[in-house]
Formats: C-alpha cells, structure tokens, sequence
C-alpha cells in the first residue's frame, strides 16, 4: 500500500503525485495517508489526481487514515464524495482494560 511522506503540499506535490501514479500503475487500490500531518490545497488536488488515474483504469481507490486536518480540507472543498475514504475503525469493546 502506497503510504505519502509526512508533508503533501503544493511545494511537493508533483512529486508526490508521481509517486502515487506509480503506485497506481502497479496495481495499489490503496493510499494510507497516515503519516500526512501537513497538508494544504495541493494534498487534495493531489488525491483527485490519483483518483482520477485509477478510475481510467477501472479500478477503485481508497484512502485510509486521512488526518482531521485533511478530512477538513476535502470537506472545505466540497470533494468529500469524490474520494473513496475508509470508515476509521471503531473502538474494539472485546480488549481487556488495567
């Protein structure tokens, strides 16, 4: 799963960008953005331009672990409908808690 750097801005997008399609081209439906934790406009075109490179292929993207931060921006832009982007994982009532 093909997982961007800490940054994805307009500052490195491009190359950001290229990576993805690379990881796309190779057969990823998947992008964690878990490590994202600065982001701006350039991070969401970024993820419309992945998604936008697997639909032509007929496959689905999804995004797993967008920061608040992101989810703000995708949601500011009005893209949130756009993008596939998992569910977080609910809590797990079955751990043992101390």
């Amino acid at each position: 799963m093909y997982r961007p750097a800490v940054t994805l801005t307009v500052n490195n997008a491009q190359t950001a960008l290229e990576a993805g399609l690379r990881a796309i081209a190779d057969g990823q439906t998947e992008i964690d953005l878990a490590d994202l934790s600065v982001v701006d406009s350039g991070a969401v075109a970024t993820m419309l331009a992945w998604q936008r490179a697997a639909q032509r292929t007929g496959k689905k993207l999804l995004f797993r672990n967008p920061s608040a931060n992101l989810q703000s921006l995708i949601t500011l832009y009005g893209v949130d409908e756009l993008l596939v982007i998992a569910a977080a994982a609910a809590p797990r009532s079955d751990l043992l808690h101390h």
